[in-house]
């Protein structure tokens, strides 16, 4: 009877607290009365945190890196482009493409505060984009503010996703006591101390989880001010907008930020003055004119959208620098180990092909033997298929990576690398890029005969080896 009791009590409990008497329903306040986040502080931490590692992309070291090693890959050289200046503008404009997607996000929030000022962020967003006037002041223009609002975000940011932990573990629990109330009350045999103890300690954990979850709510986004969190959100987009301008030359940015940029980070072309108002997104932009898309948008993000859009002779307009990309990766590891590759493998990898490479591949292989004996040959075929990987497969992996970071991008979770568009094969010229992987094709099927005929070879000359040894030795 007495576990029956607590049974009653504790279902009792449970109702009242995960359904409330309508009684005691209050009609819910619109979004602009809302005094704090609530709900919204994980939507908020998304943005917070893709602003963020923004942010991070454009320091000193990771500039240094793209005008010094990205922009100057062998592979980006030989099928993408060798002018400096355009790869440079492509950098600037996923930047920029980046911030736009992170602000659409911000401009959402602020249609919902209070203040009139931060409803009309879009405007002013575009506006100083376009032209650099921010009559609100909000680009942040002091190091060490710049710093104290980072170290804030990120601790929020740290916050609502342990609050979004502690929740999930809460729902956990309260689902498991439920089940065991339910299945005690089926079974009129459940009378024993050890399950009223079950029914006590899970009623335990879920109160100290309530307390840890309360005390997450208080100390993370949940608990504050709404037009409070899109401040901090709607002043870090214009500083990290000021900052792309600063990195890459362009106009109308914040002076007192290029102090937390050192001169040797600065990715300005060695002939470009930065004053003289000749920058990359501007170079950029003259030689798609040149390639046709004379119908470019006279705004900052309208021009730099247009900027990431490939041009036909790409993968990218033609779709295919996933596909290409887990091609060539396949085929790397293929020649990495020819002596394992089966039949099956390699109808699996012909069917892989399209046309035009299937094409190309039969015009390769017209007339050449059946005979794949020469060593020399072989060796000179693994040579030339390493160097081709060398600069062609860092790009394919760079896809796989981009690619992935932008599905971990829309479940709100922040990239782990900095790999930009233009070190992929998204841009790559379709072409040239079939070109390499019909030599490399080619050159697999030479050594992956050798490797046949030499194993072929190495059976049969041990099989007359040991054919002689039993006529010698017959008993």
């Amino acid at each position: 009877m007495a576990l029956e009791t607590l049974l009653v009590k504790v279902k009792a409990a449970i109702s009242n607290t995960v359904h409330p008497p309508k009684l005691l329903l209050k009609k819910k306040p619109s979004f602009k009365s809302r005094r704090n986040v609530g709900v919204l502080a994980f939507e908020m931490a998304g943005v917070m945190s893709k602003l963020l590692h923004l942010w991070q992309s454009l320091s000193d070291a990771t500039i240094v890196r793209i005008r010094n090693d990205a922009v100057t890959l062998e592979g980006v050289r030989k099928i993408i482009s060798n002018d400096e200046s355009f790869l440079l503008g492509l950098a600037c404009a996923e930047f920029a493409e980046t911030l736009r997607l992170a602000a659409n996000s911000v401009t959402r929030l602020s249609h919902r505060c209070d203040d009139p000022n931060l409803r009309s962020f879009r405007k002013a967003f575009l506006e100083f984009a376009d032209s650099g006037r921010d009559p609100n002041g909000w680009a942040l223009s002091v190091v060490k503010e710049t710093e104290a609002k980072l170290r804030k975000m990120e601790r929020f940011v740290t916050l609502t996703a342990a609050l979004h932990r502690e929740m999930e573990e809460l729902s956990v629990l309260e689902s498991g006591l439920k089940k065991v109330l339910n299945h005690y009350s089926d079974h009129s045999e459940a009378s024993s101390s050890g399950k009223e103890q079950k029914v006590y300690d899970l009623q335990q954990k879920i109160f100290w989880q309530k307390q840890e979850v309360k005390d997450l709510k208080e100390r993370s986004l949940w608990g504050r001010s709404f037009d409070g969190v899109v401040v901090l959100l709607v002043r870090f987009s214009f500083t990290v907008l000021a900052r792309i301008k600063v990195v890459f030359g362009i106009g109308h940015s914040v002076p007192c930020l290029s102090r937390s940029l050192s001169a040797s980070a600065t990715v300005y072309p060695t002939d470009q003055n930065p004053a003289s108002g000749c920058n990359l997104a501007s170079g950029a932009l003259e030689r798609l004119k040149i390639e046709g898309k004379e119908k470019l948008g006279s705004g900052f993000f309208e021009s730099n959208s247009e900027l990431l859009k490939p041009p036909p002779s790409t993968l990218g307009a033609a779709a295919l620098g996933l596909h290409y990309s887990n091609l060539i990766i396949v085929m790397e590891k293929m020649i990495k180990s020819p002596h394992l590759v089966g039949l099956d493998a390699r109808d699996d990898l012909y069917a892989m092909l399209p046309s035009s490479i299937r094409s190309a591949l039969r015009a390769r292989l017209k007339g050449v033997g059946f005979s794949a004996s020469d060593p020399v040959l072989a060796g000179e075929w693994r040579d030339a298929l390493g160097r081709i990987l060398g600069w062609l497969s860092p790009l394919a992996h760079n896809m796989i990576k981009w690619q992935s970071e932008r599905s971990f991008e829309q479940q709100n979770l922040v990239p782990k690398t900095n790999v930009l568009l233009l070190q992929t094969l998204f841009f790559a010229n379709k072409e040239k890029t079939e070109a390499a992987i019909t030599e490399l094709l080619v050159g697999l099927n030479y050594i992956w005969r050798f490797e046949r005929e030499m194993t072929a070879k190495a059976l049969f000359e041990c099989a007359n080896f040991n054919g002689l040894l039993k006529l010698q030795n017959p008993s």
